[in-house]
């Protein structure tokens, strides 16, 4: 099989990338590489079966160019990071949206089949636990900066459900929850590897809020594993998938695992939201997939254990550190 990847230069994107070529596919990425670095297709990047395209899927000629020469496109191609989000929100939604509206259009032309990556960003403020892909959902103000990520990936899901409805493109939505593991950087607020940096330099752990907000973190490998299967399954087109774990751990107790994986000395220090980020910030106090439709769709639930996730992250973050910061 012929893919796309939009933005496979990046944590998820790199991964699947590899995983796809070990299966014997033609993977092309396109990235712009605002997020993602090429270092992390260096695997792949002089097998015959792959092809590195530099650039943006905002280019209409470029992605339509692209798009026809694949038979699959998976688009992972966004804006993402909270603090990236709450300082650039026009970025962040002219990015999510209109990139997805360009691909999907290029799709339509010839049916292409399109994956999008979404996010359990877009349950929002919702108390109801685990969260089903058929809840409602429930934003937060407009006013509210930190909501228009979550409504850029909302509009990317019905902007796509819509394709398919409207044009036929096979569409299926992949709403990612805190996916984690080698290559990801802290760089836009990502949690765990920014406590495995700090952790491994001996600095605070910084943790916002109260630490009492909880999250499940879930392995890039398993969330790869979703993909892939969701690619090969037909009877997932029209139809919204959670993908994340089920393990479900408080910020502050993530901060201390991590302390106590690597023996760390670094002493935890708790920051007011409205000092991280802006003044009215709100959080999701917790975020649980149910992931029973995923299992009945493709047999797979994802396994990996919070622990092998902690240690796989701070390996990867002790071979970012240079000389210096490497703990003595």
């Amino acid at each position: 099989m012929r893919v796309l990847i939009t933005g496979g230069a990046g944590f998820i994107g790199s991964h699947l990338a590899e995983r796809l070529i070990a299966r014997g596919d033609e993977v092309t990425v396109l990235d712009d590489l605002s997020t993602g670095e090429v270092r992390n297709l260096d695997a792949i990047r002089e097998h015959g079966r792959f092809a590195l395209r530099i650039g943006s899927c905002l280019d209409v000629e470029l992605t339509n160019e692209l798009v026809d020469r694949v038979d699959m496109v998976v688009h992972l191609a966004a804006a993402v990071g909270v603090r990236l989000i709450v300082e650039r929100p026009v970025h962040t939604i002219e990015t999510n949206v209109r990139a997805t509206e360009v691909v999907l259009a290029a799709a339509a032309k010839k049916q292409k089949t399109v994956l999008i990556a979404s996010t359990s960003e877009v349950y929002g403020k919702s108390a109801k636990v685990p969260f089903q892909e058929e809840d409602d959902i429930s934003l937060g103000a407009t006013s509210r900066s930190r909501w228009a990520y979550a409504c850029s990936k909302a509009l990317d899901e019905w902007l796509g459900l819509a394709y398919q409805a409207e044009k036929g493109v096979p569409v299926t939505i992949l709403r990612f929850f805190n996916t984690v593991g080698p290559r990801q950087t802290g760089r836009y607020g990502m949690v765990l590897p920014n406590f495995a940096r700090q952790a491994l330099r001996g600095e605070p752990l910084t943790v916002f809020g109260d630490g009492r907000q909880s999250r499940c973190f879930g392995h890039v490998q398993d969330a790869v594993e979703a993909v892939v299967r969701l690619m090969d399954c037909a009877a997932a087109r029209g139809k919204v998938f959670n993908v994340g774990a089920r393990e479900e751990v408080s910020i502050l107790e993530l901060a201390e695992r991590v302390k106590a994986a690597c023996a760390s000395s670094s002493r935890i220090e708790l920051i007011p939201y409205e000092e991280a980020y802006a003044e009215g910030f709100e959080d999701m106090p917790r975020r649980i997939p149910d992931t029973s439709r995923l299992f009945e769709a493709v047999g797979f639930r994802p396994e990996t254990s919070l622990d092998r996730i902690i240690a796989d992250v701070l390996a990867d973050q002790r071979g970012r550190l240079t000389g210096d910061e490497r703990p003595r």
